[in-house]
């Protein structure tokens, strides 16, 4: 299965993973930058692996594989590795950041109290590569 990365299937995918009010076991608290999303981690390993391939799909600044970039500002993260602006809004890209951190494939660089020394005063993140490769190996990123 190919998965692009795309605003609308990145917020559906959040969606689907969000935790119910009844669930209680398996949910996990990820900060935002807009607030905290309670997600449920049985649907969050569901989902890794189109997680995974998403985040793959962000320019090489954010990975932290050997000669990447190791980390970039949310504010960059609109477009994708070949140019191509994937969100029009910051909340679509702090949904795949938040189902990336809930999967353990990617990273926020600097705690909330500095964020407003960083340009933009906006976090930056990374792509934790080797994690992402090993649970997208099957998918191809779409063109």
């Amino acid at each position: 299965m190919t998965y692009r990365l795309s605003a609308q299937r990145v917020e559906e995918l959040l969606g689907e993973c969000l935790a119910g009010t009844n669930d209680v076991e398996n949910v996990r608290v990820v900060p935002g930058i807009t607030a905290n999303f309670s997600v449920n981690m049985v649907e969050i390993n569901r989902a890794k692996p189109e997680i995974a391939n998403m985040l793959l799909q962000l320019e090489d600044t954010f990975m932290t594989g050997k000669g990447k970039g190791g980390g970039w500002s949310f504010l960059q993260a609109c477009q994708d590795r070949r140019g191509r602006q994937w969100a029009d809004l910051h909340r679509s890209m702090e949904a795949l950041f938040v189902l990336g951190m809930a999967a353990e494939l990617a990273d926020c660089l600097a705690p909330r109290d500095l964020w407003s020394s960083l340009p933009g005063g906006m976090p930056y993140y990374s792509v934790r590569e080797c994690s992402c490769d090993r649970y997208a190996r099957s998918f191809k990123v779409a063109a």
